[in-house]
């Protein structure tokens, strides 16, 4: 297949987007840029192109895909009318006037109009509406509901730039539309409106206190943060490892100084053995580390951009050819969760407590 590239910027003409659009409405895929990462777009309401984006990826098909729209009242049609439905609409309404557009997933009651390749085989339909202008315009350009989940291999570190797409992507989708990078960098909060309280089960840029300052109570899935590969997943990204570079990561988790000292240590042996190392540090720490290739995420007292930071750093070291990897740790709070899911899917799980 050849895959077309066509550029987009926010500012642009949004008829650029025509043909990808008409690529969309016949079933096709398009790579497309949002606020959080790259999507791999297909027609939701079509079970051909989502058992097509499960294809291009390589990804279990038991594991859901995100409808996104571009209009609030589309929901209606994607969602199931009745009673317990529209009780948990009205919690869809507050959060969707809080944080709408923008990167909020949440599940609900799944309408007999969204077919079972697209919630990988659920009851619920997971939906969002992202907060980027070429989003915004392709999905009403492809018929008002894209089912898209990141656009990259499955497993593999999502991509923040069409490059990264490119790389993962060419010759098994019909078109990359390149938006530049996007400004969050990592994957939506998603939210479950079918239980109550209502349930974070991927934790993103939308935390759990910003939620529960509109709804009241929320609770944590509990294995955000605990491998939940015996799982079936209720949502994008909780069963299967995800987000990984090609190498082996280790996070190591302590006191600063303790860490410094212990992923040193372990980079010599590496070294010895003749393999090539790198290690996610921060501002703060990156000149104390000896490795082969040392990337720092940020500051730690800005924890955006840590996570804005994260996928790109994965794709450096398998670009350089890193084998064995290390990551200072973050805390939980606040977004720190996030980037701490994120790290230990890829990472397997693999972590030292000092």
């Amino acid at each position: 297949m050849d895959t077309k590239w066509i550029t987009c910027m926010e500012e642009d003409d949004k008829e650029c987007l025509e043909s990808a659009g008409e690529i969309l409405r016949s079933g096709g895929l398009v790579a497309f840029p949002t606020e959080t990462v790259y999507g791999l777009g297909g027609e939701a309401l079509n079970p051909s192109s989502s058992e097509k984006i499960y294809a291009a990826k390589g990804r279990p098909s038991d594991n859901p895909l995100i409808v996104h729209i571009c209009k609030f009242e589309d929901i209606y049609r994607i969602v199931a009318d009745t009673p317990e439905s529209r009780e948990m609409l009205k919690v869809a309404e507050k959060l969707a006037h809080a944080f709408w557009p923008g990167p909020l997933t949440m599940i609900l009651p799944k309408s007999d109009e969204v077919p079972y390749e697209t919630t990988g085989g659920l009851s619920t339909v997971a939906v969002r509406m992202p907060k980027h202008k070429t989003a915004l315009a392709l999905i009403e350009k492809g018929g008002g509901y894209i089912a898209a989940p990141s656009a990259n291999t499955s497993g593999r570190p999502s991509p923040t730039l069409a490059k990264h797409v490119k790389e993962d992507m060419d010759g098994r989708i019909d078109m990359i539309v390149d938006g530049g990078e996007v400004g969050i960098g990592i994957e939506s909060t998603i939210v479950d409106l079918t239980v109550e309280p209502v349930q974070i089960l991927r934790p993103g840029y939308i935390t759990a206190a910003m939620i529960s300052q509109i709804v009241g109570k929320v609770d944590m899935d509990v294995t955000i943060l605990s491998d939940a590969s015996g799982q079936t997943p209720r949502a994008p990204g909780m069963k299967y490892r995800h987000y990984a570079p090609k190498g082996e990561l280790t996070i190591v988790s302590g006191k600063q100084e303790d860490v410094v000292k212990y992923i040193n240590q372990a980079l010599k042996k590496a070294r010895e053995a003749g393999l090539k190392t790198g290690v996610i540090a921060t501002d703060e720490t990156k000149e104390q580390y000896e490795a082969d290739l040392v990337k720092t995420a940020g500051s730690r007292q800005d924890e955006a951009t840590v996570a804005k930071s994260l996928y790109g750093i994965l794709r450096d070291f398998d670009e350089e050819g890193m084998q064995v990897m290390y990551s200072e740790s973050f805390p939980l709070d606040g977004i720190g969760q996030a980037i701490m899911n994120r790290l230990l899917k890829a990472a397997g799980h693999h972590v030292i407590q000092l």
